[in-house]
């Protein structure tokens, strides 16, 4: 086990190096340039698109505008935002809070364009439903010529969505503050997703439709209790964060002598896996939604990587921040804010994170099993996408009881390469995405002008 551990370690580190990281951002900088930031100035009118203002019955797809938010959301909102910015935290200090910042503001024009994609590149399957997603993309928008990249995008997409990290942390979590045996975590994990994964996409849009907004206000309203308990020390936090992102840290934990290399691409890598703008997922379920204009689908995936990181992963920064735990080099992941937040809140606090992290690490399992459902859909036919299913709940089970280290090794490496067609595609394609945003938005505001 300790050969795999080295292996999968050295596997992260090139996959995860600069090239990767400038891909992230320079893609992400680019689309942000060459739309002008037009998407960004469009914010309102995303939101009013994703409550539905603009739903019909009759458009194609299966799924609404905000059940297509939603469960993208609770795929990118689970244990990432609390764990992942706790492991963050710990490996990068600081200031790679800040890159996450810079991940996430620039991810959202990412986003717009791989969704805007992902809806002009729709083809039914062999059942007659409407697909999209980057691999449909690649092959439809590029041309078959380019299939090699879709079927690469599908192949590390079959690992990258196993939900083995949500399902390790609900175990260290549940392990460490009651006791309970990982197997039994495991096995209760994959029961509750059983119930909805075998339903297909509109069960699922329906259950993280009720599920997302209700762990959501949970969550904020815990951490925004910690921000006014804690605001004599925000100022500092704060200014820890800006301060860290260019000179490094000095801590004397976890994060000793930390760099602004490697804390900018440890935030980029966990701002990555938070909201998961530029590895392709959010398309796949994006692709579903109900709509005759893709640039519509595009704002509503925009609003993504801002809740995600900019305000779920930032409160989680403060609450562990605030603490000074991060410093102690004993403990990470979820475990690590756990403590902070019972450092703030007592023991009522931490029993109500535990609950959250559940409902935020089952939302993430049931989005995931329909992303990694569409992988093996498009690799080995629709017909026979039942048995990826099977195969993703014994994932499930075998991320409980296996170390964190080799599950957030084994699933960075595989969202890495998952985003290196994507983004190829995307690059390709953004003449395509910039000639449908400038029509839609001339139209817009062709029609407030006429009201």
């Amino acid at each position: 086990m300790q050969a795999i551990d080295s292996f999968l370690e050295s596997v992260v580190g090139y996959a995860w190096g600069m090239p990767l990281v400038v891909l992230l951002i320079g893609s992400g900088a680019f689309f942000c340039l060459y739309l002008r930031l037009r998407p960004l100035f469009h914010v309102w009118h995303a939101t009013a698109v994703t409550l539905g203002k603009y739903d019909s019955d009759d458009d194609p797809g299966h799924i609404s505008h905000f059940q297509a938010l939603s469960t993208a959301l609770a795929a990118t909102i689970g244990v990432g935002n609390i764990g992942g910015v706790a492991i963050a935290v710990t490996q990068g200090g600081a200031g790679a809070v800040f890159w996450m910042w810079v991940a996430a503001f620039v991810g959202m024009a990412t986003k717009f364009c791989s969704c805007t994609l992902s809806q002009l590149y729709r083809r039914p399957d062999e059942r007659g439903a409407l697909q999209g997603g980057p691999m449909y993309t690649i092959e439809l928008g590029l041309g078959r010529k380019f299939k090699p990249l879709a079927i690469m995008f599908c192949t590390f997409g079959l690992v990258g969505c196993l939900p083995m990290f949500q399902s390790n942390q609900v175990a260290e979590l549940l392990n460490a503050q009651f006791g309970l045996d990982p197997l039994l975590t495991g096995a209760g994990c994959v029961a509750l997703v059983a119930l909805v994964a075998f339903g297909g996409v509109e069960r699922i849009g329906a259950v993280t439709a009720r599920f997302v907004p209700v762990m959501c206000l949970l969550y904020l309203g815990m951490a925004l209790c910690i921000l006014v308990a804690r605001s004599d020390v925000a100022v500092d936090v704060f200014g820890r964060i800006f301060r860290e992102a260019f000179t490094g840290t000095a801590a004397t934990g976890a994060a000793m002598g930390i760099g602004f290399q490697q804390a900018m691409m440890i935030g980029v890598r966990r701002a990555a896996f938070s909201n998961e703008a530029g590895l392709g997922t959010a398309p796949l379920a994006h692709g579903a939604a109900k709509t005759s204009e893709p640039v519509r689908e595009g704002l509503v995936a925009m609003l993504g990587p801002f809740i995600d990181t900019i305000v779920v992963c930032s409160l989680t920064a403060f609450v562990i921040l605030s603490s000074g735990l991060e410093t102690v080099g004993k403990i990470s992941g979820v475990s690590l804010t756990a403590d902070a937040v019972q450092s703030a809140l007592g023991t009522p606090g931490r029993v109500l994170l535990v609950l959250i992290v559940m409902m935020f690490a089952v939302s993430t399992m049931v989005s995931y099993s329909y992303y990694g459902k569409r992988c093996f859909g498009y690799l080995f036919g629709v017909r026979s996408d039942w048995l990826y299913t099977w195969l993703y709940l014994i994932g499930l089970f075998g991320g409980a009881i296996v170390a964190v280290e080799t599950v957030v090794n084994l699933i960075d490496s595989a969202l890495a390469l998952m985003a290196v067609p994507n983004l190829i595609a995307t690059l390709l394609l953004a003449p395509k995405v910039k000639a449908a945003a400038t029509d839609y938005f001339d139209r817009l505001r062709a029609e407030r002008r006429a009201e």
